[in-house]
């Protein structure tokens, strides 16, 4: 019943071959790291990043798929954070240790390389 429930939600909110492969790659960095829109997109041999984050921002696994990770080239957090905005992924990152300072994360400690 789970299944079938995930599969109307998918269909019904388009996503497609492209947006498993995103959740996918994101599923693998794990607490306590973040990766940028960039870096999915290079992994995945395309030169997409904001469609990587259109994929994050329609994600329908939240809790599966830790989007929260997810952060710009620079580091600085998703200004239209899909859940509950960037104050919602500041505290996610923070309470898996992840220190944020005005907004930006320092990805020469906390990046994850795919």
């Amino acid at each position: 019943r789970i299944c079938r429930n995930l599969r109307k939600r998918r269909i019904v909110m388009n996503i497609t071959e492209f947006d498993e492969t995103v959740y996918d790659i994101v599923r693998s960095v794990p607490e306590g790291k973040v990766v940028r829109y960039g870096d999915i997109a290079k992994a995945i041999g395309k030169k997409c990043s904001r469609a990587v984050g259109n994929s994050l921002h329609k994600n329908p696994y939240f809790g599966d798929v830790p989007c929260h990770r997810v952060v710009s080239g620079e580091g600085k957090l998703a200004e239209k954070f899909a859940f509950d905005g960037i104050s919602k992924q500041q505290k996610m990152l923070e309470k898996e240790g992840v220190e944020v300072i005005e907004g930006k994360v320092d990805l020469k400690k906390y990046l994850f390389e795919l």
